[in-house]
């Protein structure tokens, strides 16, 4: 039913409960990956006027979009599209693969029409099922996955029913409508979600229990425009946060982000390096992963939560994963999970595929897959967890810079193979800071045939107590369909190489939301 009578902002407003009136309200969802189909799934359920429309978009989604009642328009997006003029939307929300400057959402800006990303529009109805559940938000550049999933590994470890969702493949609307309810949502946000996330104008903005962000380092600054934008998106992450804003001590970016804060009055500051924790900190004293937060006496005592050594047992003693377990220790110590409980959980944690992979150990060369490492910050952290490295590295750059890294390993890199399209400032970073480094180009760019050149290269080069790291410091899409495809062909070209059998746990996980 229309609402002639109630001015479009008063009805947004309003829509803050799943049980609010949504009913004819018109709505234009931009993209149509994992995210824009539950965005559309979600609204038409509530009974709005949906369109989506889509550049792009699989056939089993659009097949399924006049089924569940909404409208699909596919057509290249550069202008706006004749059918959304016709429509003049209420709101539009937007899927997060999509850039601020994009041609409708400047149409939308001339327009006076709201827009909202995927997490405001959760946010607004988390009551379907009950009680909302609270909320804990992980951002940062590198770590956020392996953050969320160990968070809430430990939550589930303390009897919580809690789902791990947002950025991390499961959209917070799936887990918001799911009818099992939960206690809590451990929400992974990149810098495009809290783009649009700093954009709310209703009064019921998202209130976290506690956040963190991990680190910032140069990345997504094509989509951003420059670092400080992508800086104060990430930022975002603390808004209204009522507990406890998580930071990282080892990068005062993120200190200054909590210093600089709007937060709920009693929230604290909880700092995490590798270093020994002052008072209100989490750190690691003679190898003890160590909590000074969350106890009456943290002047002058600590609790032990695991050692390094039980993490090496387990696979998670690099030092950027023993960021991320104190991180997520403590997320789940603001929650109130028990060091016991904690430590309880990380016996049964597994790192994800792609993630420092362990493919194969033979004739003592270790051969390992961090596809995951998409941007130079990821790639320095895997670089100097060994001493010596065959480096395979490349893709699609994204505008960041490679030099650094460059410059700061190059006495543990003992060569170099070079993949992607982005190859020459790689080329052209190792000859100004590494000239005495042995470089090796992958030319080729048939999806399968590159990394068994690549492989092939590399074998070419290790010597016993090498490891060669697949770490690309760049995006997958040049070449493959997301990490997780790069990272299974180089376990395949790995297996063949050495005579084994391609290991088939990898499976792809979309990515493109537009």
């Amino acid at each position: 039913m229309d609402h002639p009578l109630v001015p479009q902002q008063n009805r947004l407003d309003g829509l803050t409960s799943w049980h609010a009136d949504w009913t004819g309200l018109k709505v234009a969802v931009l993209g149509l990956g994992v995210t824009g189909f539950s965005v559309a799934d979600t609204l038409t359920e509530l009974g709005a006027d949906v369109l989506v429309l889509a550049s792009n978009a699989a056939d089993e989604r659009a097949q399924l979009i006049p089924v569940i009642g909404a409208r699909l328009v596919q057509a290249s997006l550069d202008e706006v599209p004749a059918e959304l003029a016709e429509q003049r939307p209420d709101v539009i929300v937007v899927s997060p693969g999509f850039v601020p400057t994009h041609p409708i959402l400047v149409w939308a800006a001339e327009q006076g029409i709201a827009v909202w990303g995927d997490v405001e529009l959760a946010w607004r109805v988390r009551d379907k099922v009950g009680t909302p559940a609270d909320w804990i938000l992980v951002t940062g550049t590198n770590g956020k996955t392996t953050t969320v999933q160990l968070a809430a590994t430990m939550l589930a470890a303390a009897g919580l029913r809690v789902a791990p969702c947002g950025n991390i493949g499961v959209p917070v609307l799936d887990a918001v409508r799911d009818p099992a309810g939960f206690d809590v949502f451990v929400v992974e946000l990149s810098s495009y979600q809290l783009h649009y996330l700093s954009a709310q104008t209703g009064p019921d903005p998202v209130t976290p229990f506690s956040a963190v962000c991990l680190n910032i380092a140069d990345d997504h600054i094509d989509w951003h425009g420059s670092l400080e934008a992508y800086v104060a998106a990430k930022a975002h992450v603390y808004d209204r946060t009522r507990v406890a804003c998580v930071y990282n001590k080892a990068d005062e970016r993120t200190m200054r982000m909590v210093q600089e804060a709007e937060v709920t009055d009693g929230a604290r500051a909880i700092g995490f390096d590798l270093g020994v924790p002052g008072p209100s900190d989490f750190g690691v004293v003679d190898g003890i992963l160590c909590d000074r937060a969350f106890l009456e006496e943290r002047h002058s005592s600590a609790l032990e939560l695991t050692t390094v050594d039980e993490l090496h047992e387990l696979g998670l003693a690099a030092p950027h994963i023993v960021q991320n377990v104190l991180a997520a220790a403590a997320l789940a110590r603001s929650y109130g999970v028990t060091p016991e409980q904690v430590r309880l959980a990380l016996q049964g944690f597994a790192l994800d595929a792609h993630r420092i992979e362990v493919v194969a150990s033979v004739g003592e060369i270790t051969w390992v897959d961090d596809s995951k490492a998409t941007n130079p910050h990821a790639a320095n952290a895997s670089l100097a967890s060994y001493p010596s490295v065959v480096w395979v590295v490349g893709g699609l750059l994204k505008g960041v810079q490679i030099d650094e890294i460059v410059r700061r390993h190059a006495d543990r890199v003992r060569g170099v193979v070079v993949i992607g399209v982005d190859r020459q400032p790689i080329l052209e970073a190792f000859g100004r800071h590494a000239p005495q480094v042995p470089l090796f180009e992958v030319e080729t760019s048939d999806t399968e045939q590159v990394m068994s050149a690549a492989v092939d290269f590399a074998a070419g080069i290790a010597e016993p107590g090498d490891v060669v790291l697949l770490a690309p410091a760049a995006a997958s899409m040049d070449q493959f369909a997301n990490y997780a495809e790069r990272g299974h062909k180089f376990q395949q070209a790995v297996r063949t190489y050495l005579g084994g059998q391609a290991d088939e746990r990898s499976t792809d996980r979309p990515t493109d939301d537009r």
